[in-house]
């Protein structure tokens, strides 16, 4: 629009230099203004709308990059604030769901015991309390996100994926471990329960959607850390690629008739894990395989000096993901 109204005045300044009508003047003599002086008022004219314009479309840019920033902190504020709730959530549910998940624990060991060799039941029951066991054991895993590692709880990365991975093995997906041959400057992190508890979660999901095999691989650096995670599921479907890490936004179906209904969720284990995972210096970025493969893959990056850096350690001005300061 300033080009159209700047175009539009050079034009009609320009038209009148040749289609004007005469001025009112006191004598008979016609007023005839000398060409040099028409084209200096032309000239004013047009150099006036120029600047006039180079000023308009200064200040309505310096708007947009003002509404731009302000949209972006309230984005990172609204993250923060759904993970503040969600914290609140998760230690009530832990405090609310113990008692509960202890009496189907034991109900399930009783009747466990009370059922007859080789009977029907049998493989439910022991299932049902093994998934009740592990209900407590995220329960608990919840409730340690806020408390900081000892000051000699430190690993290394081999170590740290292991792990992670260790409790989604035995669910009929192969899960292979990729590192670099050369390990002599191997990272090595505290204990961060949030970095556990986010590269659990897309693990969790890598498998939950995975057909036959699930590849967690780690590369390292002088200046940075990257550990990703790629299935052979059906990968992230195309219209909500963009959108992920936002919450009550789920990724993909599952391939998997058997299971496929009772996968659906709300999106918040991505956003959380996202959220944890960016707190911690991560940067995640989420892609579909080339054809003729499928499948998804995450990558998450840190700077080796924020991977490295103690729990807890506060992050300078600007650090933070997302932050339009950064």
């Amino acid at each position: 629009m300033t080009l159209l109204l700047g175009g539009l005045a050079a034009l009609c300044a320009t038209a009148l230099v040749f289609v004007h009508l005469p001025l009112p003047w006191a004598s008979d003599d016609r007023l005839e203004l000398p060409p040099t002086y028409m084209l200096a008022v032309w000239l004013s004219l047009l150099l006036a709308v120029a600047f006039i314009s180079a000023y308009a479309w200064q200040v309505a840019e310096e708007a947009r990059l003002l509404a731009d920033a302000l949209a972006a902190t309230e984005l990172v504020l609204a993250r923060e604030q759904h993970l503040s709730q969600l914290d609140g959530l998760a230690a009530a549910a832990a405090h609310e769901l113990g008692t509960p998940l202890s009496t189907i624990t034991v109900i399930a060991k009783e009747l466990e015991r009370t059922l007859e060799k080789g009977s029907p039941h049998a493989d439910d029951i022991k299932l049902l309390r093994e998934q009740a066991q592990r209900c407590r054991e995220i329960l608990a895993k919840l409730t340690e996100l806020s408390t900081a590692s000892g000051p000699f709880d430190r690993m290394k990365l081999a170590a740290l994926i292991e792990e992670v991975v260790a409790p989604h093995r035995n669910f009929g997906v192969a899960i292979a471990v990729a590192l670099p041959p050369d390990r002599t400057a191997e990272p090595a992190v505290a204990r961060n329960p949030a970095v556990l508890y986010g590269l659990g979660n897309l693990v969790e999901n890598a498998v939950d959607f995975a057909r036959l095999r699930v590849q967690v691989s780690a590369q390292w650096s002088g200046e940075d850390v990257t550990v990703e995670i790629a299935d052979d599921g059906p990968g992230f479907a195309p219209e909500v690629l963009g959108r992920l890490g936002e919450p009550y936004v789920t990724s993909r179906g599952n391939g998997r008739p058997a299971v496929e209904a009772e996968t659906g969720g709300l999106g918040l284990g991505f956003f959380i894990a996202k959220t944890l995972l960016e707190r911690s210096g991560g940067v995640l970025s989420c892609l579909n395989r080339p054809l003729p493969q499928s499948g998804a893959v995450v990558q998450v990056r840190w700077a080796r000096v924020d991977f490295e850096k103690p729990v807890g350690t506060p992050d300078l001005p600007g650090d933070f993901p997302g932050d339009p300061g950064a």
